[in-house]
Parts: C-alpha cells; sequence; structure tokens
C-alpha cells in the first residue's frame, strides 16, 4: 500500500496544487491513501482553500500548532510574520471550517494501526524534532510514525519501523524551495521523499496583495 504523506500546507494553495497535480499526474504515482501531519493553515494568503482541499478528499490530519492558534483565536507566542497569518485565516475562515480546525486530534492512527501522526513529537505536538533527532524510542505499535513541524525532509528506518517527515507543502526550510511531500511504502516500509516545483512568484504577489508580511513570501525563494 502507497501512502502519500503531506505535512505543513500552511494555505499555500499554488504549492499544495502542484502536489495533487504530481499525485493525480503521469508520473506514476498514485497512492492508495493520503495524511497529513498538520498545519493546513497559516502564513500564506490560501486557508479557506486548503482546508477545503483537504477535506474535500477526506484526508486524515491532526491539528500543528498554526491551526490551534486559528483556532482558539490566539497567536501564542508566534512572530509577526506568524501571527498575520493567523489572523488572516480567522477572517477568511467560516464557522463551519474553523470548527473543523477545532476538532483535529493531536495524534491519529490509520490504515488498520499501521500508520501513526503527529505534529512534532509523540510526547509534545509542539515540540521539534529534527530528522536527526529522530529514534526508535519514538515508536508505538505503529510500523511508521509521521511528524511535522519542523518543515525539514528526512526519515530513518529502526527494526521497529519507520520515523518521517515529509517536508513542508507550503514552506520548505531545508533550503530546497520545491514543495515537499513524501510516499511511504506500508509493505516494504520503503520512503520515497519528493520535491515539485510550483510558481512561487505568483505566491509572492499574492502575499502582497493580501497584505501580508513581504517576507512570508521572499523566504518561499530560499527555502528557509
Amino acid at each position: 500500500m502507497q501512502v502519500a504523506v503531506l505535512s505543513d500546507i500552511h494555505s499555500n494553495k499554488v504549492a499544495l496544487d502542484a502536489v495533487l497535480d504530481d499525485l493525480a499526474g503521469d508520473s506514476g504515482v498514485k497512492p492508495d491513501a493520503m495524511v497529513c501531519a498538520g498545519d493546513v493553515v497559516g502564513y500564506n494568503p490560501w486557508p479557506a482553500e486548503c482546508v477545503a482541499a483537504v477535506r474535500e478528499r477526506e484526508i486524515p490530519t491532526v491539528m500543528g500548532n498554526h491551526d490551534r492558534a486559528v483556532a482558539s483565536d490566539t497567536t501564542f507566542r508566534f512572530n509577526s510574520m506568524a501571527a498575520a497569518g493567523v489572523e488572516h485565516a480567522r477572517e477568511a475562515l467560516d464557522d463551519d471550517a474553523l470548527g473543523w480546525l477545532a476538532g483535529l486530534p493531536d495524534s491519529r492512527t490509520v490504515l488498520d494501526g499501521r500508520l501513526k501522526l503527529v505534529h512534532g513529537h509523540p510526547d509534545d505536538p509542539d515540540r521539534y524534532t529534527y530528522p536527526e533527532e529522530f529514534s526508535a524510542s519514538m515508536l508505538g505499535d505503529e510500523d511508521v510514525l509521521v511528524t511535522g513541524h519542523t518543515h525539514v525532509q528526512g526519515h530513518r528506518l529502526f527494526d521497529e519501523g519507520v520515523v518521517m517527515n515529509p517536508g513542508s507543502v507550503g514552506q520548505p526550510r531545508d533550503s530546497d524551495p520545491r514543495a515537499a511531500y513524501a510516499l511511504v511504502d506500508l509493505e516494504d516500509l520503503t520512503v520515497d521523499e519528493r520535491r515539485v516545483e510550483y510558481d512561487v512568484d505568483s505566491v509572492v504577489e499574492a502575499v502582497q496583495e493580501a497584505g501580508l508580511p513581504e517576507r512570508i513570501g521572499s523566504r518561499l525563494y530560499e527555502g528557509r
């Protein structure tokens, strides 16, 4: 079984569309299921469109810290860029979409218990856990643990299973500006880390038109 793993879409509809097109295109990638490790919203201009895309496809999703901030109408200790994205999403989302965000769990296990989703770390949804920090102790009964939050793509294979981060669809921070996602094969526990080109210029323009901080867009060119 091939599972497409997404995370940290961050209201970047252009990047999300590129990933979905890759999954539906002629690349030979035809996943049996899709999952998302959180932060559907935040930063970029299209929170409503990204929430709708995930909901329409019934993609199992967990709550990211930006999802929580938008749902609870608080910016916690976010920097100015993150806070602006939260405020923009609050204004753009209707009550139904906000209710969906508020109902997302911190973790969930899917596909007959074989794959577990968290946003940061199994012990703390807001803990940044980079690929070099992945350990077998993070795994429970699942074969695959999916994390997000760091926006850094990577995975490690242990005797107990796989710990992975698919990277960020909408705001990569591993110095590669292309949209990131991954495919995991639940039969042989292999991970295919994938990157997709998308029109960053159009996102930068939309950020400016939405009155969001300019750096939200310009950093996309750097993948940081």
